[in-house]
């Protein structure tokens, strides 16, 4: 039987069933004020570093003297997000001028099934209602124009910080919004390349929220799209979103993972383990298995794919096992690409693109190469690729057979 990952969003075979939302009715019945305030985690336990922190990122107001931007010869568009690990439609090359890309977020705080096999579950705290929130793709030179809602059933206060943007600590110091609050926040994307978003309400809020899923990728492609050192355009047929996503969850005196009422009741025990920075689990797309069988990503022979990985935390060494990665951007894309690579670096806190045409058909295991990770914690996902196999590549001569001593 078929289960689901973010009900109308993405399926797999075997794991990662939501179970619920936040006290939706709840919600309907004592309105979000008196929910927020009898069920938000109390912010008295921040250390003194993380306290300036909280301070840096309260809400800002934009200076009312500054200059109204410029919006003539813009043109407006619509940008419909879709649930990872699949892309918006874009062009791979700006036509025309520049756009304002019009694009609508809606925080949710919903219960995620994170190991089947354990019982593992966290209040995620998400983008859209998936793990990792949607990709955003947009050219150099466009205008991001984001409405941000925080709807009434949720318990917490949410913002966005964009590694994109510029000021105002990524917009995440003009985007604070309580349950049943909207804003709309509008920034030009500047610099070219793969970056990360997530969730900084301030404090130790910060990393709950990022560790608890709050975080996705934007790409800001090029006007002229991707091109190799030489100045060769390179084209893909299609993109894969893996958003890799460290969890800490709280175990009890026997190992069994903890459960939890509502988003924002595991605060005190979360944070404990988060201070041995130590991961319980690190999986791709939010659950363990969440890209492998049903949910593996599809692919021809001959097909290049843009392969996007998002980390808002720690490092990752993405490695594609029977693959390469034939163009890698580590850094920026006016950099240029980095070719034939066995295995990527992916700084904490960042995203990175990488390109690969299949040659083989087959099943590919996308990992990250810290293989206690990889193989322990979760974070393998499948490619599955349709074709004819080239013996030119690779032949068994001989199948494996008992030998004389």
């Amino acid at each position: 039987m078929t289960k689901l990952i973010n009900p109308g969003l993405m399926k797999t075979s075997r794991r990662n069933v939501l179970r619920g939302s936040v006290l939706a009715g709840a919600a309907a019945m004592s309105g979000a004020a008196a929910m927020s305030a009898t069920r938000a985690p109390k912010m008295d336990g921040i250390n003194a570093a993380s306290s300036k922190l909280y301070k840096a990122a309260d809400p800002q107001a934009a200076d009312s003297n500054a200059k109204p931007a410029d919006l003539s010869g813009y043109t407006r568009v619509k940008q419909e997000l879709v649930a990872p690990p699949f892309a918006p439609e874009h062009e791979q090359v700006a036509t025309g001028g520049p756009k304002i890309v019009e694009i609508t977020m809606e925080t949710e705080e919903r219960l995620m099934v994170v190991d089947e096999d354990n019982g593992a579950s966290v209040w995620a705290l998400t983008y859209n209602g998936s793990v990792p929130g949607p990709l955003i793709i947009v050219h150099e030179g466009d205008m991001v124009e984001l409405t941000l809602r925080n709807p009434t059933s949720s318990v917490m206060e949410h913002n966005i910080d964009f590694h994109a943007s510029t000021g105002a600590l990524g917009g995440g110091g003009l985007t604070h919004v309580y349950p049943g609050e909207e804003c709309m926040l509008r920034w030009k994307a500047t610099k070219p390349g793969c970056f990360t978003y997530h969730c900084a309400p301030g404090g130790d809020m910060i990393p709950y929220h990022v560790t608890h899923g709050m975080n996705g990728a934007i790409m800001v492609l090029p006007r002229d799209g991707l091109k190799d050192k030489d100045g060769n355009p390179l084209r893909y047929d299609r993109i894969a979103y893996f958003g890799e996503q460290d969890y800490y969850l709280p175990q009890d005196e026997n190992g069994d993972f903890k459960t939890y009422e509502a988003a924002g009741d595991d605060y005190a025990d979360s944070l404990e383990v988060m201070r041995g920075l130590i991961p319980t689990h690190s999986v791709y797309n939010g659950a363990v298995g969440a890209l492998t069988g049903e949910g593996a990503i599809k692919a021809n022979v001959g097909e290049t794919v843009l392969m996007i990985h998002n980390q808002a935390n720690r490092d990752s060494r993405p490695h594609l096992i029977g693959g390469h990665g034939n163009y890698v951007w580590e850094s920026s894309f006016t950099d240029a690409p980095l070719q034939d690579m066995e295995t990527w670096f992916v700084r904490g806190g960042s995203a990175v693109a990488a390109m690969y045409t299949f040659e083989q058909p087959g099943v590919y295991a996308y990992v990250n190469h810290n293989l206690i990770e990889g193989v322990m914690l979760g974070a393998t996902a499948h490619v599955v690729v349709e074709g004819q196999w080239d013996n030119a590549l690779m032949e068994q001569v001989v199948a494996p057979r008992a030998f004389e001593t």
